[in-house]
């Protein structure tokens, strides 16, 4: 606007040939200018405010902040190279670590075991680790301090592994607003969620949060594109669980791999309930730490008719007569709740909390309703509008469309939890009950393996899982959510028996935890024949001599004395082979030495694990999917819910 004035312009021709004869002209002439004058100025403004908004203007406080802490990293990275005994501000770590966790946790101060576990020499030493402590002991902690310090001092991304996808989702909440803070990314990987391979980023580093199932995926796609030395380490909770199952095998599989394939990667595995500790240490070649450190005293009762009787080893029969139940039952109540829930649950709520374990879903949703039936109308006025609050909420994200139990459940403030409910029905509910609108839950076993959900009581229903017996470790895990740190002086679990089930639960209480057996070869096609398939597929060992190695150092090779009677572990691994190429999955190579025999995947057993498929299924669904090509019948949906109706669901 400057270099081009408007003025330098040429007038039109007329306005060239007309010349000023008046004081009108004069006046109009003036009037034009000015006005040209003042749209210079507003184009000149225009432009100037517009360069202005384009330049960011940044916080001088937030520079500073950003700075400093890129600063304190740095020397906490070279203090972790260092041999010195000095941790830095907190654990190796910059101090607006701390800070956060005063911020966003309300932690002050750690356990005094939690301090030991950090500056053990193998942990210093980056060594595997496995520790072991009581539920609400305080492991998650240790386990987030060791991440931060990989991800921020190491600079190298971190899988940490959790047993289901709610408890991936609250982890991914609570360590999204540290990502934001420390500069580094959290990803979930459960359900639908997770891309393989993951984004490979330059400068910010990845926590990756997965269920065992897409663990496992995300392990193999990193294996397969050679960044498998981009993972500095791996967490596991709930480590027991690698005894449990088709779930177990993949367990097992995934640390077996990483163990085989990075040896920079370090491993660090925490569990409530663990035994038989020295296989899983020779498996993970780790060191191990353990402690009974609980923070809130647990007291465990039984109830058997109307005598609540204390866990007392002890006694000789491992419990002692504490007190009879005083409750004025009608006979309606008598008929409708013999076990009295509602009068155990009422010495609590509403100002205390209690979870209530249940052996089924629909016996959560039955035992809610049965409860709210019987209580009084005076726990309606009990945080009367936040429960109004919920409920509207839930109305919200439902489409208007409340369960008609949590509708009538809620104003109580009672609620059902289990895997029926949709992420945002659940981040509500646990949300309700960690403010103390809600003030019980019934819940089914999943509740009790990582949710922070703890309660001043908690009641057992029975001592069943379904229609399976209770373990000893399940047993521990649901107990352990009694008593929370901080608010509650003691924690108490209650355990409701019938008489024929006094002497199993008489075990159940004294015997020691249930040991950890690898499920490789039970899992059949799950286990075994799928780890053979990766294997080949992913190049990790494609011969006879490197599988059976590879097979050495998983924990069936350490437990294959106990595990394998009859035959000897190459002589299975042959014929696991022989069988995978029957099925037309793998295909020999040609060598001319038997000794040097080798094999290469086909087509459709690459398809079969990439597609994480039940090898049992793999040729049946192969023939069907070919089949449904030759010609779909779309008069009504039944041929397409054929097809897209999982065979164990058939």
């Amino acid at each position: 606007i400057e270099a081009f004035p408007i003025e330098a312009f040429p007038r039109s021709s007329v306005e060239q040939h007309q010349q000023p004869d008046d004081a009108s002209s004069e006046a109009r002439r003036g009037s034009e200018e000015s006005r040209r004058k003042s749209l210079k100025e507003h184009l000149k403004s225009a432009m100037t405010g517009n360069a202005r908004a384009q330049t960011p203007v940044f916080s001088r406080t937030k520079q500073l902040k950003e700075t400093l802490l890129s600063e304190e990293i740095s020397v906490a990275q070279k203090t972790m190279e260092s041999s010195s005994d000095d941790l830095g501000p907190f654990y190796s770590l910059p101090s607006k670590v701390r800070d956060l966790y005063v911020q966003f946790k309300g932690i002050e101060k750690l356990y005094e075991w939690q301090h030991t576990c950090l500056t053990l020499n193998s942990v210093q030493e980056r060594k595997n680790l496995i520790y072991s402590l009581p539920t609400s002991g305080g492991k998650t902690l240790v386990a987030e301090i060791l991440m931060l310090q990989e991800l921020l001092c190491r600079r190298r991304d971190v899988l940490m592994i959790l047993p289901y996808v709610a408890i991936v989702q609250e982890k991914i909440s609570g360590l999204s607003s540290f990502g934001i803070e420390l500069g580094f990314f959290v990803e979930e990987y459960a359900g639908s969620k997770g891309k393989f391979p993951p984004i490979k980023r330059r400068e910010k580093k990845s926590l990756y949060i997965a269920t065992i199932e897409k663990g496992h995926s995300l392990v193999n796609s990193l294996i397969e594109t050679g960044r498998i030395g981009s993972l500095g380490l791996v967490v596991v909770d709930e480590l027991h669980m690698i005894g449990e199952g088709s779930r177990g095998a993949i367990l097992e599989m995934t640390l077996a791999k990483i163990l085989y394939t990075s040896k920079t990667t370090q491993i660090i595995g925490m569990s409530a309930t663990l035994n038989n500790v020295e296989d899983l240490q020779e498996f993970l070649q780790a060191e191990c730490y353990t402690s009974q450190f609980r923070p809130v005293e647990l007291k465990e009762y039984l109830k058997i008719n109307d005598a609540i009787y204390e866990v007392d080893n002890k006694a000789e029969n491992g419990m002692t007569f504490s007190r009879l139940l005083n409750c004025q039952y009608s006979d309606t109540l008598k008929k409708m709740d013999p076990d009295h829930l509602v009068a155990l649950v009422t010495e609590v709520i509403p100002n205390y909390s209690c979870l209530v374990f249940c052996p089924t879903k629909k016996n959560c949703e039955n035992v809610a309703e049965m409860i709210c039936k019987f209580l009084s109308k005076e726990y309606l006025k009990h945080r009367e509008k936040e429960k109004h609050e919920l409920i509207k909420n839930l109305k919200s994200i439902s489409g208007g469309n409340v369960c008609p139990i949590l509708k009538r459940t809620v104003p109580f403030g009672v609620a059902y939890h289990h895997s029926g409910l949709t992420s945002d029905e659940r981040r509500l509910l646990e949300e309700a009950y960690s403010t103390g609108a809600l003030c019980l839950f019934t819940c089914t076993s999943t509740l009790a393996a990582g949710v922070n959900l703890p309660a001043r009581r908690v009641i057992l229903r029975a001592p069943y899982v379904a229609k399976e017996f209770l373990k000893r470790s399940q047993y521990k895990q649901m107990i352990g959510r009694a008593g929370r740190a901080g608010i509650d002086s003691v924690g108490e679990s209650v355990l409701i028996l019938q008489e024929k089930d006094k002497q199993q639960v008489s075990e159940l209480i004294s015997r020691p935890l249930e040991n950890c057996y690898s499920h490789l070869v039970q899992e059949f096609t799950k286990g075994i024949q799928t780890l053979f398939l990766s294997l080949i597929g992913l190049k990790i060992a494609t011969n006879l001599d490197d599988i059976c190695h590879f097979m050495g150092g998983t924990l069936f090779g350490v437990q294959q004395k106990i595990l394998l009677k009859e035959k000897s572990l190459r002589e299975i691994t042959v014929e696991w082979l022989r069988d995978l190429t029957e099925k037309g999955l793998l295909q020999k190579d040609v060598v001319d030495k038997p000794k040097d025999e080798s094999f290469h995947i086909t087509k459709l057993g690459r398809a079969s694990f990439k597609g994480t498929i039940d090898l049992a299924y793999c040729d049946i669904l192969y023939r069907d999917l070919k089949k449904g090509l030759e010609g779909l019948v779309l008069e009504s949906l039944l041929h397409l819910i054929y097809l897209t109706t999982p065979y164990d669901m058939a």
